[in-house]
């Protein structure tokens, strides 16, 4: 075998094995030293025949390792087989000895449970005789009347011997006549109370010594006697002196430590830990923790911080019950809820009413400061028709109109004040009423918020705002500040219907209740904005009848017919630029006062009315071909005046106004045409026609042939 062999061996045994790549690399080794003119086909041929031979013996070689190795697999499988036959067999003997052994261990195993119940019942008799007998003797100590000399009475360190003989002896000594054994009686009753006693000052000293085990078995003595539930007051007691002696900051503070550390070492010490952690829990809050909260709200002078400190001392109540309700008392999961309301029944039951007075007084306080600030003495309004009727006429005869320098008398301050107490209120009604008195509870709030926020203050200040308008005909310029108020109720209406979402309906929903406040924020929201709406009504009123005044008075009849030609027209006319001018300042004073959807309504209100007037104002002149000029120009700065307002319906009417106020320039010859146009087409003949009668050629040009 050639020198290629171990090369072949280590390229057929790698992974992975590729066989074109093995063939190349043969190749290249035979003609690595040869150009493509020196190519040699017999060298290739030779060496792929000598690596074909060599792959053959290979191949023989491995043939016979490999049958060699199933022949040695084949001998120690045999081998394997020979020696699991006879560990089988080891097995099934062993098994066999091992069922037979545990069969003679049962049968010894009977024997000697039947030997030892034999025994028992010998023993036992005997024990319960010898014990017997010492009673008999202890007894018969006690019945001499001679001093105890046994030394388990006698002898301090056997305690808890003598309390078990003791425990034994009393339950004897009450089966016992009365008037044969009352010596024995009462001295077996004195030393049971004076063991009693012992134990209780052992176990108090264990536990100043933390020693629980000692703890454990004293209580374990004790839960035979009469006076156990005085070892477990005694324990209270002094885990409370201990605690509350290191105590720093507030009660709440050190009450959850104390019962979980507590807890721990009630578990550990008492057989019935749930009962006794209840006794515990019971006296902290009837005991300390009670005499803390009836200290704190003892004074009631102050109802602002009787109610604050009512609704912190609560919570935090509430707050501690939450977090020992983790620690197993019984089985009554409302037990901690009712030690919370027992510990504030008397100021729960009369809680509603100190806020309801307290929240009244407190609004009333709030907006009588705030009047008070403005140097103003509220003024009885008087409701009613005729008194709305006696307004209008001392308006309307020239009455002086009282507007109090432009002070509306309503505040979002002093509104954001009531609602935030309002507010905290309803957060002391949810946590301090019952699930019964809540709903109800929560409408006596709502009810004073009506009367102190809306009729005491919104309702006033509306009233007072509007009295303050303008007449319809005013003879001055007016000076409206009704828009103000418009502006800071609406901005209050989104305070108050956030508060009532946020912080009433929680308190009221799902219940008949609910319907009912839903009601009374209808009502009292429907009252204001009707209010509201008429006094914008008659504040626009007021707008338009000084431009009525303005039109009516400085517009000359000579404006739109002058006798001679006054030359190229470039200005309006001295009344449209007044009126002009007003209106600019009355939409830039609304634009800046209202918000919202009450600009438009009122914008749109006011450029409807305006047109209405001008065009009405319009029809009372004659028209030449000068004065139609002048009308196109005072038109056409009604109409750059009213694009500021931004409504679509006015800006039209104006356009349309422009549109007819351009037949009264248009040849005669050319109306029929003009009319049927587009801007005109919508309009009524009856109007078109009332319109051109205006012209002061519309019967010399025979202008109403045109709608024959």
């Amino acid at each position: 075998m050639s020198n290629y062999v171990a090369p072949y061996i280590q390229e057929i045994e790698q992974e992975p094995y590729e066989p074109k790549e093995f063939v190349e690399r043969l190749a290249w080794r035979t003609l690595r030293d040869k150009t493509g003119e020196d190519f040699d086909a017999d060298a290739l041929y030779n060496s792929f025949q000598e690596a074909i031979h060599e792959l053959e013996g290979m191949h023989e070689n491995y043939e016979i390792k490999v049958k060699r190795l199933e022949n040695q697999c084949h001998d120690v499988e045999t081998r394997h087989r020979q020696n699991i036959s006879d560990l089988q067999r080891a097995h099934q003997t062993a098994t066999k000895d091992f069922h037979a052994l545990d069969a003679h261990i049962n049968s010894v195993a009977t024997k000697i449970l039947h030997l030892g119940d034999q025994l028992e019942s010998v023993n036992i008799p005997r024990a319960r005789a010898v014990e017997a007998q010492k009673l008999m003797n202890y007894f018969a100590e006690f019945l001499s009347g001679e001093p105890l000399h046994s030394a388990i009475f006698t002898d301090p360190f056997r305690l808890h011997e003598a309390a078990t003989v003791i425990q034994n002896l009393n339950l004897i000594a009450q089966e016992l006549p009365s008037e044969k054994f009352s010596v024995a009686r009462q001295r077996i009753t004195a030393q049971y109370d004076s063991i009693e006693c012992q134990l209780l000052e052992e176990f108090v000293s264990a536990h100043k010594m933390k020693d629980n085990s000692l703890m454990k078995e004293i209580a374990g003595i004790l839960s035979h006697f009469k006076g156990y539930s005085q070892c477990i007051d005694a324990f209270i007691d002094q885990r409370q002196q201990i605690a509350f002696a290191k105590a720093k900051g507030e009660i709440f503070d050190c009450i959850p430590a104390l019962c979980k550390e507590t807890s721990d070492m009630v578990h550990e010490i008492f057989s019935t830990p749930e009962s006794v952690m209840a006794k515990f829990v019971l006296n902290v809050y009837h005991g300390k923790l009670q005499e803390s909260v009836q200290t704190q709200l003892a004074d009631k002078s102050d109802s602002e911080r009787y109610l604050k400190k009512l609704y912190d001392l609560y919570s935090k109540t509430v707050k501690l019950s939450s977090e020992l309700s983790a620690i197993k008392m019984g089985n009554d999961s409302t037990f901690l809820s009712k030690l919370t309301k027992h510990i504030f029944h008397q100021h729960l039951e009369n809680y509603i009413r100190v806020e309801v007075q307290f929240l009244k007084n407190k609004c009333s306080l709030i907006l009588q400061r705030y009047y008070d600030s403005k140097n103003h003495q509220r003024k009885p309004i008087q409701y009613g028709g005729i008194h709305d009727l006696r307004r209008d006429l001392q308006r309307h005869i020239g009455g002086t109109v009282e507007n109090y320098g432009g002070e509306t008398f309503l505040s979002e301050e002093v509104s954001i004040n009531l609602l935030q107490e309002s507010k905290l209120a309803f957060r002391r009604c949810q946590l301090l009423s019952s699930s019964q008195e809540l709903p109800a509870n929560a409408v006596y709030i709502l009810e004073i918020l009506d009367g102190s926020l809306c009729k005491e203050h919104i309702d006033y200040a509306i009233e007072l705002a509007s009295q303050a308008i303008p007449p319809a005909e005013p003879r001055q310029e007016p000076e409206v500040f009704y828009f103000d108020v418009v502006r800071q109720c609406n901005a209050i209406f989104h305070l108050l219907e956030k508060l009532f979402i946020d912080s009433l309906v929680p308190l009221v929903i799902s219940t008949p209740t609910h319907n009912k406040c839903l009601q009374i924020k209808k009502d009292m929201m429907l009252n204001i904005e009707v209010k509201l709406e008429t006094g914008l009504d008659r504040s626009v009123a007021s707008l338009l009848g000084w431009v009525k005044y303005l039109l009516s008075n400085e517009q000359r009849k000579n404006d739109f017919k002058p006798e001679a030609d006054v030359g190229l027209i470039s200005n309006c006319t001295p009344a449209c630029s007044k009126v002009v001018n007003f209106i600019d300042r009355q939409i830039a004073v609304i634009s800046e006062s209202l918000d919202g959807k009450n600009v438009e309504i009122v914008l749109e209100e006011l450029g409807i009315r305006l047109h209405r007037m001008i065009f009405e104002h319009l029809q009372q002149y004659q028209y030449n071909t000068i004065g139609a000029m002048v009308a196109i120009c005072d038109v056409n700065m009604y109409r750059k005046c009213v694009k500021q307002l931004k409504v679509p319906l006015v800006i039209t009417l104006f356009e349309s106004l422009h549109a007819l106020c351009n037949l009264l320039l248009v040849q005669p010859a050319n109306i029929k045409q003009v009319c049927s146009g587009e801007q005109l087409a919508g309009i009524d003949k009856v109007m078109l026609s009332s319109f051109l009668q205006l012209r002061v050629d519309y019967k010399t040009a025979k202008i109403a042939n045109q709608f024959k």
